[in-house]
């Protein structure tokens, strides 16, 4: 038994060599809404309500699994006002705070096994990560994909 437990654990450490070794699928936030889905426009909101639209927006399915760096904008979910260790990148600044949420497949929902430095929330950051099409849901926003966070970095645009 003690031979099988090692074996398994050294297939998952190679695979997982082998998935870090490799190259990311530069994603950008196109490439995440199928061609034939029309975005829904915002209505204006007078009452400062800030209603999301496109909460069913599907998905691209062939992106689940990939190994992925996207860039975006943070929107912590958790951590403090140095770390997070989960937030959801959107594809601009204000999103979900200042402005209406974009639709699901606009949002990505991110986390980390450990909390990492955010340096400046206006600024755009690269996440790097496996990509799956599991959504998620929160008081902020209804979300299309996830992500398991390997990597944040400054954007170089």
């Amino acid at each position: 038994m003690m031979k099988i437990i090692q074996a398994t654990c050294l297939i998952v450490t190679l695979l997982n060599q082998v998935t870090f070794a490799k190259e990311p699928l530069e994603l950008f936030w196109e490439d995440m809404v199928p061609a034939d889905y029309q975005t829904p426009d915002t209505p204006l909101s007078h009452d400062g309500s800030m209603m999301q639209m496109g909460v069913d927006a599907p998905i691209v399915e062939s992106l689940n699994g990939k190994l992925v760096k996207i860039p975006g904008f943070v929107v912590p979910l958790e951590g403090d006002n140095i770390n997070t260790s989960e937030f959801l990148l959107v594809p601009y600044f204000g999103a979900c705070i200042h402005v209406p949420p974009p639709p699901a497949n606009q949002i990505v929902y991110v986390k980390f096994s450990e909390a990492v430095p955010i340096d400046n929330l206006n600024d755009a950051v690269w996440v790097t990560g496996i990509l799956n099409t599991q959504g998620w849901e929160g008081d902020i926003a209804t979300v299309g994909y996830s992500l398991v966070g390997i990597n944040v970095s400054p954007y170089d645009g």
